[in-house]
This record gives C-alpha cells, sequence and structure tokens, in this order.
C-alpha cells in the first residue's frame, strides 16, 4: 500500500550531471534495455523524473524510429537542452500526472536524491501510478556499497551508519551534509515489491550495454565484461549500480 507523503528537499542539492553529450549513450542504453518500440495505433508517452540537463529526454522526443510524446520534472530546472519536450518543475515526489498515462517512466540516478526512505517509497509508488498497466519502468541509483561514493567522490562514505557520513564529509573538507541515500539491493527489491512492481535486475546486460553503447574505457570494466554472464549473476548485489525493469505487478491500481 502506498500512502501519499509529501517529500521535503530539505538541504538537498542538486547532483545532475549537465554535459548533454555524455547522456545521449545512457539513455540508448535505456532504450535498448527495455526494447521500447512504438505501438501501431499511437504515440508513445514517456515521462523522465529527475531532468538534469535534459538531454535524455531530448533523444527520447527526437530519436528516429520512436514515436514519442515525452513529459519532464525535476525539482530544479538544470536544462542545458530544452526542446522537443515538455518540462514542469515540481516541489517534491508527487507527480502532476494523471494516474495510468505513461508507457514508459525513466528514473535515472533520482530515488538517492530524493529523501529518506518515506519519500523514496513514495518515489516508486508514483510511478507505479502514473504508469500504463502494460508500461514499462527504468530505474537506476548507486549501490550503497559502492567503494567510491559517486556524488562525493569518497571511499566508504556510504557504508559509514548514517550519523557518522556528515562528520566524515566535513572532516575531508567536502561539506557539511550528506544529501544522498543510496540503497542496498535487498532493501530497494522490498520497496519496488510494496510500491507493486514486478521488477527485474538487469545489471549483468547492463554491463554490456555500457560497453558496447557508452564504449567505456575503465580497464576494470572491461574485464568485468569478459567474465561469463552466470558469474555476474551471482556478484549482482555488489554492482556498483542497481538497474531495474519494472512493470506493474498484475491487479495493480493506481
Amino acid at each position: 500500500m502506498c500512502d501519499q507523503v509529501r517529500g521535503d528537499p530539505g538541504e538537498r542539492q542538486p547532483h545532475a550531471a549537465l554535459q548533454p553529450a555524455g547522456r545521449w549513450p545512457k539513455a540508448e542504453k535505456i532504450r535498448r534495455l527495455v526494447a521500447l518500440s512504438p505501438p501501431p495505433d499511437r504515440r508513445l508517452r514517456v515521462l523522465e523524473i529527475g531532468t538534469g540537463s535534459g538531454a535524455i529526454a531530448h533523444y527520447f522526443a527526437v530519436r528516429s524510429g520512436l514515436d514519442c510524446e515525452v513529459d519532464a520534472v525535476d525539482v530544479i530546472d538544470q536544462r542545458q537542452i530544452k526542446e522537443g519536450y515538455r518540462f514542469q518543475q515540481i516541489g517534491g515526489v508527487s507527480l502532476p500526472f494523471e494516474t495510468g498515462v505513461f508507457d514508459l517512466v525513466i528514473s535515472n540516478h533520482v530515488i538517492e536524491h530524493v529523501g529518506g526512505h518515506d519519500q523514496q517509497q513514495q518515489h516508486l509508488c508514483e510511478m507505479g501510478r502514473v504508469l500504463r498497466a502494460d508500461g514499462r519502468g527504468y530505474l537506476a541509483c548507486p549501490n550503497r556499497w559502492q567503494v567510491v561514493e559517486p556524488h562525493f567522490r569518497l571511499a566508504f562514505l556510504s557504508w559509514l551508519p548514517r550519523n557518522l557520513r556528515d562528520p566524515y564529509l566535513r572532516l575531508c573538507g567536502k561539506g557539511a551534509f550528506y544529501d544522498c541515500e543510496p540503497l542496498r539491493m535487498s532493501e530497494l527489491e522490498r520497496m519496488l515489491a510494496a510500491a507493486r512492481f514486478d521488477f527485474r535486475n538487469a545489471c549483468v546486460p547492463a554491463i554490456r550495454m555500457m560497453l558496447h553503447v557508452e564504449r567505456h574505457r575503465s580497464i576494470a570494466l572491461r574485464i568485468v565484461g569478459k567474465l561469463p554472464d552466470a558469474w555476474l549473476e551471482h556478484v549482482r548485489s555488489i554492482c556498483p549500480t542497481h538497474i531495474y525493469l519494472l512493470t506493474p505487478h498484475a491487479g495493480a491500481g493506481g
């Protein structure tokens, strides 16, 4: 059951990557992972939550072979690309859309920024609410057990108990408030189930896609990419990024 929770960004700051050129390969990776194709009788409706530079929303709006009507929302307007899609600035986790209207909802490295667990749960519930019964969701977020925390570039930051994260930031001169909430795979999956999603961990195909589409130069990633899928499936709980493909659970309603 998803009860309404009003998110308060509080002291949280934007961490969006604002270089559009680097976002297009990620958008292509998302498209391929969700296997998006237009229905014959209407335009696809796509929502991106957490617009950032606007590059991913723009990609889905103009990508040849797709016929998408794209909406995008964010709590701060930092867009570098504004053409091709509709944008609304919002104040929390609630989405200003009717129930069951989108074919695809994208939440790419957003959930760790929306607030505590109540706001994170409502973020997922809102994704499910606005999806069509046959729609798809894409969710990516950093793993709490990622060795180097990606927003502040400090080793083991998110491993620490919450009451030690702010002092560690201050000690390292990186700020006063740790405004992110990375998740363990097990707790994220519990939250997805509570939001009435059927879900599939797509970490392994995403790694393959990153090497093919994003052309990562990381030696470590290329070594990992040569390992058999069966090996990688056993260690996906420590994959630096959680990636999930979502569909509304049969019978789930807004």
